[in-house]
């Protein structure tokens, strides 16, 4: 998706984010847009809520004072939406935010969507498939914590669709599935079966909201298609700016 910096309301669910990421949080969403409405919910009373009582004026984020109606259960999940609602009929923002890993906000992002509004999520991969799917694009905050680094392909074993990839700082394996890469190529080509390679990256997010280039283990789509055998990228300067474009070799 193109930066056209527009207006975004981020709305986090304090319960059930991490404090230590909110600086990557927003520069996530800084890629996207403009964060100009900031408010995170919770029940400031309690003790789990002290790690964003310490940064929230640092990057003018509004507190949403939420009590807990009964024992064992709280009113965040509600007061977020019944928020984000009133936001979305003021028509004062172009998309939404949603920082959870919590699939109760499934409903709205389907909402905001219907509205014809930009809507992403961020959270953790345990994040259930119908949150994920909901937004245009999700982010996994794993994917926010390290730069990711990668070991290039060296072997691909014959009429499989999925290459191994090793990260250099794990010791675990992330299999690329070759068929949604080679959908969005298909979609992006033109007739000379060449794509840019920011509209594969957006097709790839129609396809799979979720789809992230340093979830396996490349900081960014063009090296990620660096490493893939069957494509070659090259160089293409306009106006002084590289707008890279792929094609089958």
């Amino acid at each position: 998706m193109e930066n056209t910096k527009f207006n975004i309301a981020v709305l986090i669910d304090g319960d059930n984010a991490q404090p230590k990421l909110i600086k990557e949080i927003l520069e996530e969403v800084s890629k996207y847009g403009k964060a100009t409405i900031r408010r995170i919910y919770g029940d400031w009373t309690q003790q789990h809520m002290n790690g964003w009582k310490e940064i929230i004026n640092q990057y003018s984020i509004s507190p949403i004072q939420k009590f807990a109606y009964t024992t064992g259960k709280n009113s965040t999940d509600s007061s977020l939406i019944i928020e984000a609602m009133d936001i979305l009929h003021s028509k004062n923002t172009e998309g939404f935010c949603i920082v959870s890993s919590d699939s109760d906000y499934t409903g709205l992002a389907k909402r905001i969507r219907e509205e014809g509004l930009f809507v992403m999520g961020i959270g953790q991969k345990k994040t259930p498939s119908a949150f994920v799917q909901s937004c245009e694009i999700f982010t996994f905050t794993e994917n926010l914590l390290v730069e990711p680094k990668a070991i290039p392909v060296v072997k691909k074993k014959a009429n499989t669709k999925e290459t191994v990839v090793k990260e250099t700082d794990t010791d675990t394996t992330t299999k690329i599935n070759h068929s949604i890469i080679d959908k969005a190529f298909d979609i992006s080509a033109n007739e000379d079966d060449e794509a840019y390679i920011a509209n594969i990256g957006t097709n790839l997010r129609k396809i799979s909201p979720s789809f992230d280039s340093r979830t396996y283990g490349f900081r960014n789509l063009t090296k990620l298609f660096e490493s893939i055998e069957k494509y070659q990228v090259v160089k293409n300067i306009v106006n002084g700016l590289n707008h890279p474009l792929v094609r089958l070799k």
